[in-house]
């Protein structure tokens, strides 16, 4: 029997041999030598189809989503035969080990590694190494894949990708021109690096807000891999980074996690110098900021890596860099497929101790906040929830009355009287330790020297008021309902505002063509108050709509909002609702500059947040067209973050003032602002060091980098004060904590409205340096000044930022609809 037994092994692994000499190599399917060409998005999933049809014992393909430009998401497992027949049982059996699925686990030898390729669509050497990665692994190191499943995505980020692959393919000379300076080495704005909506997905890993991120974390959370490896690329002349990773650490990563990425660097090493090829480690990128792919996987228990490949966008099929050297689109996915094969070799060897310290790691009983405590808006309450459900992190209602810790808002310790309504968040869950990542007020930072920002604290960017408390605070689920209105026939409704699905409702009733009005200032009706910014819809105002009453209550319904009957317009105290401070809304035709000059990310957030969120129209105008645009079709105009120097020139800029003079809004956003610094007829200046740096000379040149921390800010938050009587700030409380990107300060405004400034220079969450915190007492965070009869809205401080720090994104919702009602109405 057993001789049989044998007989079949030995039939089966002949079998699979011949399985693996029919798949056809990346060159002998596509037509070229790999690398000799860049591959389209389509034919690489060609290949891999190809491959998964070939062999089904061991390859399984499974599309998990669609980018927004109907582009396929592709994820490929990869093992042995035996695995892939049983890879349900190895999933849930290693949620068994997280306890995020009930049930004991049983002994796992089996690594999971999870190889991501071109998040970064122009870093386009990764996918094409998929290829080779996945045709290596099956026909030349079957050995590995005993132990081991391998998930490979090879390609992230289809839309930008092909927008680089398919610019270049028409770009490029034959045979391709190494000169740096030829075209194929120079992309146009925007550049392939990001997503449809130009939003870089390696910072979205948390905030979750692309659809290309929605759909990974589904998959991600259903198999939480041991190691996932992030493969991107960087300027042509730096050599190839592997891990470990640079300093800082964000303190729950594990000595074992610090210690294996040390022992996958050392395997790296082995392959890179038997063949000569330059590498550095321990340099440049941390494990800090939890929305890459590195830490947010490490922060889920993974050894969680970035490799990075010399080369970029600029690179092409070859360019001459600085050392002389031809560097090749050929060398280049040669380097992350040894990377690639590399880590699952020692993710093999390794097997067993991966899946014991992966369990080791949901133990989470040292932790020193036990349960975070969030109070405030419903909305905003609701809107955090939905951010904990893309991640899987339970939350429930709190039985206590009261609670004790540290309170966010005060930055010391306090309490928070509670009720039912509010959230409660524990860290003895499986994923406690990403809890303390997102939620821990101030992130134990070891070295200031970092790759992003060093503040994300989930409390501030939400505007929620929150305890983190070292005890654990009882709670029980939470029980969700919505209720249908029936909106009794009333003369008027009016809606709060203060949160942001507030500005979705106005902006839904809007494009129904709705007639609505908000109040300047407070008043009372049937036993009520409204505070300003409050919106009123009245029957009479709505005479030209059929079925008034029934469209409205549809809308109502559909974004679960609250309506306040009013049974006359005689209020019980001023302003009535015929009152000149009870304005109607204008229907806002709003447009955003696009192109040269503009932070292509900042558009990206800007259209994003208009055609996924605020869900309102935006007509996007391109920098280069700016001279002939009839300007007097908007109300609005956008200005990213960017550079307009050339933009604004003396001709646009004049054109720009007089449209603002005859009514218009521009809205100026972070670095947009410099454009209007020292300008003829703007009041905007810059706010200038109190400390001298002539010492700064003598410091020695190794520690100056050092030194210049002392005038960063590195995405730290601060408490500003609000002025929210002015229309840019309704529904705000006079206090904001704000997110500041960067140490350029503006002075308070001599004429015009300071609406937020810093009044508090104490940093509530990340780091500072000394002297750009100096800076920053009495400076202008948000402000309006008036040019005839428009305005310049100020933001400097980017409330749009990755579009995660949603507590900041009414005050451009304000900007557009509220401030300066007066202006001209098309």
């Amino acid at each position: 029997m057993r001789h049989l037994f044998f007989i079949f092994l030995i039939v089966l692994s002949s079998l699979n041999a011949l399985s693996s000499q029919n798949i056809k190599s990346p060159s002998d399917f596509l037509g070229y030598n790999i690398g000799e060409q860049f591959s389209r998005h389509h034919q690489v999933i060609d290949y891999f189809e190809h491959i998964a049809k070939e062999m089904p014992n061991q390859v399984k393909l499974e599309q998990y989503g669609q980018t927004n430009e109907r582009r396929p998401l592709y994820l490929a497992y990869v093992s042995s035969e035996e695995n892939i027949r049983n890879l349900e049982t190895i999933r849930q059996n290693n949620l068994k080990q997280t306890g995020i699925l009930q049930g004991t686990a049983s002994t796992s030898k089996i690594a999971i590694v999870w190889l991501s390729y071109n998040v970064h669509g122009n870093e386009a050497s990764s996918s094409e190494a998929s290829m080779l990665t996945i045709f290596k692994l099956l026909t030349e190191h079957q050995n590995l894949l005993k132990n081991t499943v391998v998930i490979i995505d090879p390609c992230i980020n289809p839309d930008g990708r092909d927008r680089y692959v398919n610019w270049y393919n028409e770009t490029a000379s034959k045979p391709y021109d190494i000169d740096r300076q030829s075209s194929e080495h120079n992309e146009p704005w925007p550049g392939g690096r990001a997503n449809h909506y130009l939003f870089d997905l390696n910072r979205d890993w948390v905030w979750a807000t692309q659809i290309e991120t929605q759909n990974r974390l589904k998959v991600y959370n259903k198999w939480m891999p041991h190691i996932h490896v992030d493969f991107h690329e960087q300027g042509m002349n730096e050599p190839y980074y592997f891990a470990p990773a640079a300093q800082p650490f964000h303190e729950v990563i594990t000595d074992w996690q610090s210690d294996f990425q040390t022992q996958i660097g050392k395997n790296h090493a082995k392959y890179f110098d038997a063949e000569g090829w330059l590498f550095f480690t321990r340099e440049s990128f941390d494990l800090f900021y939890p929305s890459y792919g590195d830490t947010y996987p490490t922060y889920m228990g993974a050894i969680g890596m970035t490799y990075e490949q010399g080369g970029h966008g600029r690179a092409g099929l070859g360019v001459l860099n600085d050392e002389g050297h031809v560097l090749t689109l050929v060398e280049r996915l040669t380097h992350h497929t040894t990377t690639g094969i590399s880590t699952v070799e020692i993710a093999s060897k390794n097997a067993e101790q991966l899946n014991t310290e992966f369990s080791k790691f949901f133990d989470n009983n040292s932790l020193k906040y036990k349960s975070y405590v969030l109070k405030g808006e419903k909305d905003k309450i609701n809107n955090l929830k939905n951010l904990l459900d893309k991640h899987e992190i339970k939350y429930e209602s709190p039985t206590s009355s009261k609670v004790t810790g540290y309170h966010y808002n005060k930055g010391r310790q306090g309490s928070l009287s509670l009720t039912s309504d509010e959230l409660v968040v524990h860290t003895d869950q499986p994923k406690g330790k990403m809890v303390k990542v997102l939620f821990e007020p101030n992130a134990k930072l070891s070295d200031s020297l970092t790759y992003d920002i060093t503040a994300w604290s989930l409390p501030y960017a939400y505007g929620l008021d929150a305890i983190a408390s070292t005890s654990k605070l009882t709670s029980e689920n939470v029980s969700e309902s919505q209720v249908n209105t029936t909106l009794k026939d009333a003369y008027g409704y009016v809606s709060k505002w203060n949160s942001f699905n507030d500005a979705q409702f106005l902006a839904s009733l809007l494009k129904n063509d709705f007639k609505v009005r908000f109040t300047e200032k407070p008043f009372m009706s049937n036993g009520n108050k409204f505070e300003r910014g409050s919106l009123i819809i009245t029957k009479g105002d709505n005479k030209h709509l059929d079925n008034f009453q029934e469209s409205l209550g549809n809308i109502v319904n559909n974004h679960n909002q609250q309506l306040t009957i009013i049974k006359t317009g005689f209020s019980q105290t001023t302003p009535d609702i015929g009152s000149p401070d009870i304005k109607l809304i204008n229907n806002q035709k709003v447009a955003v500059l696009s192109g040269e000059g503009t932070s292509s990310l900042s558009f990206g957030e800007i259209w994003n947040f208009f055609e996924n969120q605020l869900n309102y129209p935006l007509t996007n105008i391109n920098t280069d067209n700016l001279n002939r645009t009839d300007l007097d079709n908007y109300n609005i105009l956008i200005l990213p973050n960017g550079y307009y120097s050339s933009v604004l020139n003396e001709t646009n800029l004049k054109k720009v003032k007089d449209w603002v003079r005859a009514g218009g809004k521009v809205l100026a956003i972070d670095g947009a602002l410099r454009s209007f610094v020292g300008k003829e007829g703007f009041n905007l200046k810059y706010k200038a060091s109190e400390t001298s740096n002539e010492s700064n000379n003598l410091v020695p040149y190794a520690d100056r980098d050092r030194l210049y921390t002392n005038n960063m800010i590195t995405g730290a938050i601060f408490n500003t004060k609000v002025d929210n009587t002015h229309p840019m700030a309704y529904g705000y409380d006079k206090d904001y904590f704000t997110l500041k990107l960067g140490s350029t300060t503006y002075e308070l405004l001599d004429s015009g409205f300071n609406v937020a400034h810093v009044g508090d220079t104490k940093v509530y969450s990340g780091f500072a340096g000394k002297s750009a915190v100096e800076k920053l007492n009495n400076t202008l965070v948000f402000g309006e000044e008036r040019m005839g009869q428009g305005s310049f809205i100020y933001l400097a401080d980017n409330v749009l930022f990755r579009n995660f720090w949603e507590n900041g994104k009414l005050f451009l919702v304000n900007s557009i609809f509220f401030v300066n009602n007066n202006a001209f109405k098309l």
